[in-house]
């Protein structure tokens, strides 16, 4: 899978899921792994759980609760920000 079309990774118990446009795949690497390899530039950690793709993101909205959610390009897919990066989403 090309990186520059995974949209997120999303940890899934043993595995992790890569989202692109298309389709969806399941690897053997967890999320810390992927942290460390690939750019922090382009893949944001927004959760312990989940990285997104920066170019992917097509807004970040609150829900009732207050929670983060970031809203991702080409998927109906919201995926929650944890307290701790809250703090990337501060200049959009």
């Amino acid at each position: 899978i090309p990186v520059e079309e995974i949209l997120f990774f999303k940890s899934d118990e043993k595995y992790t899921c890569v989202q692109t446009a298309g389709y969806e795949a399941l690897i053997r690497k967890p999320i810390r792994e992927l942290v460390e390899e690939l750019d922090p530039q382009l893949f944001w950690q927004i959760h312990r759980s989940t990285l997104v793709n920066s170019k992917a993101i097509s807004g970040v909205v609150r829900d009732m609760r207050g929670r983060h959610l970031v809203q991702v390009k080409d998927s109906n897919e919201k995926l929650e920000v944890s307290r701790s990066f809250v703090h990337l989403f501060k200049q959009m």
